[in-house]
């Protein structure tokens, strides 16, 4: 499925824009459909080891509000710098967590890294002096020709956290006349083989103690050439005033790039102490929900590091080890969720709408998402990802225009209850899927029209008090 960005308008490029929608960052299908990615970072390396993942862990993926992956590339297996080679059976690998992805209805980014290259030397990469530019540029081409008629690969994440560390320059200047030149290249070359693929484009990756509004990325501060382009920075904030003065900071980048923004990492990196004690993880929950609103308020989409155990973590904090990681496993592949950081990551959103996002919010306190939209039902399907198995545990509610009341019981398998429905309403088009977590609306009740939409704990249809008596119910009578 050919995927297309929110493209701003700008004097370099003029491309689908919907006047109406407020959310001006996304993402189009073939279909037309607004999409809302998010995800996780899948690593292939748990140090010198491989991550190994199977058809279970996509399949909690998307149950975990995935409908995308960015799967996070070794240079030292796809290039010829020294000590490093390019591995058949890596690109094998590749393959086979982007057809797990597939299958599991996720669409899928690739990273690359400079990890598995012993070496590496960002000052001798900037100044190419022996090919180290073609070099990577030429990692890169097997990973493009694989997936170039793959249409589950969305695009590629093209330099991850690039450095200035010890050069005498400034990030000014180290991005207007090394990084953004070297990101049109790429672009360039990829396009022969991916015209239609989408190339994410970071900022310069700021010294230690380097920052702006305590944020350690630099800006981006001219346009990069070529069609397709995406602003993809990482945002790790430990304080909450600081996170929509930095938001604000990229949404003012993204005009000047004329792309939309897909936050390519984000959550600070949980302390190994948090694991063990209440207070740590109620600071954690309180600055992701901050920051999780913030996203949902400008709509934009984001990766989460990473859908993985820690078997081993960094000391790269004054608070001692500390990890990525979304599961507490000591394993490559974990299954024990990081629940202060997890049950705000996994919130409900709208994820592909047939129509136009005006926009959508989750109230952590009220357990309430509410969506804005225009209808356009030839586009095809739409899915909102509910998250009732954390959410909802008490069942949930759908409102759709002021017609279209409609409920989940959790104690019945019947799915989808009928509450109101207006003349004009289809409750048949409103289907639960409780495998995936996912509502669908395969039409909306109203065509070409602005609707509102929203998902509340509980149930609302009345009780027939006639029926009450003091008798238990058997477990049978129970629907």
């Amino acid at each position: 499925m050919r995927f297309r960005p929110f493209i701003f308008i700008t004097a370099m490029s003029l491309v689908t824009f919907v006047a109406q929608a407020e959310i001006k960052h996304g993402l189009r299908d073939q279909d037309g459909r607004h999409f809302i990615p998010r995800g996780y970072v899948v690593n292939t390396n748990d140090g010198r080891n491989p991550a190994v993942y199977d058809a279970g862990d996509y399949h909690r993926m998307v149950r975990m509000g995935a409908n995308s992956q960015v799967i996070r590339l070794e240079l030292g297996r796809l290039s010829s710098f020294p000590g490093a080679q390019l591995e058949e059976d890596y690109l094998q690998r590749l393959v086979e967590l982007t057809r797990m992805g597939r299958e599991a209805g996720l669409k899928t980014i690739f990273k690359m890294t400079v990890y598995g290259v012993g070496s590496f030397s960002w000052e001798a990469f900037w100044a190419n002096q022996h090919g180290e530019q073609d070099i990577y540029l030429e990692a890169w081409k097997p990973v493009w020709r694989l997936f170039a008629d793959d249409e589950s690969v969305l695009g590629y994440d093209l330099v991850n956290e690039p450095r200035k560390l010890t050069m005498d320059i400034s990030y000014d200047d180290l991005t207007t006349r090394y990084l953004i030149p070297y990101y049109e290249r790429l672009i360039e070359e990829a396009r022969h083989v991916n015209p239609d693929k989408l190339f994410l484009c970071q900022t310069i990756f700021m010294n230690k103690g380097e920052a702006i509004n305590h944020n350690q990325y630099a800006e981006i501060t001219a346009p990069i050439k070529g069609e397709n382009v995406i602003f993809a920075p990482h945002i790790y904030q430990w304080e909450p005033e600081w996170i929509k003065p930095t938001m604000d900071r990229f949404d003012a980048e993204a005009t000047l790039l004329g792309a939309p923004i897909l936050i390519g990492e984000w959550g600070f990196p949980t302390l190994k102490t948090a694991d063990t004690s209440v207070a740590e993880q109620l600071e954690y929950y309180h600055l992701y929900i901050q920051t999780a609103e913030v996203f949902d308020k400008m709509g934009v989409g984001t990766i989460k590091p990473w859908f993985a155990g820690n078997p081993s973590m960094q000391n790269f904090l004054p608070g001692g080890p500390s990890t990525w990681a979304i599961f507490s496993d000591e394993r490559a592949v974990g299954t024990v969720e990081r629940k202060y950081i997890t049950d705000v990551i996994v919130r409900p959103y709208p994820q592909v709408i047939a129509g136009d996002i005006h926009s959508f919010m989750f109230h952590f306190a009220t357990r309430t998402l509410k969506v804005s939209l225009r209808s356009n039902n030839r586009l095809g399907a739409s899915r909102i990802y509910v998250a009732a198995d954390r959410h909802y545990p008490d069942g949930f509610t759908v409102r759709c225009g002021p017609d279209l009341v409609l409920e989940v019981d959790p104690l019945s398998t019947r799915g989808l209850r009928v509450v109101q429905s207006g003349p004009n309403t289809r409750p048949e088009d409103f289907v639960w899927n409780p495998a995936t977590q996912q509502l669908i609306v395969v039409r909306w009740p109203v065509d070409q029209a602005d609707l509102e939409l929203s998902i509340t704990p509980g149930m609302y249809f009345e009780r027939d008090t006639s029926r009450v008596s003091s008798q238990s119910l058997a477990p049978s009578e129970i629907e």
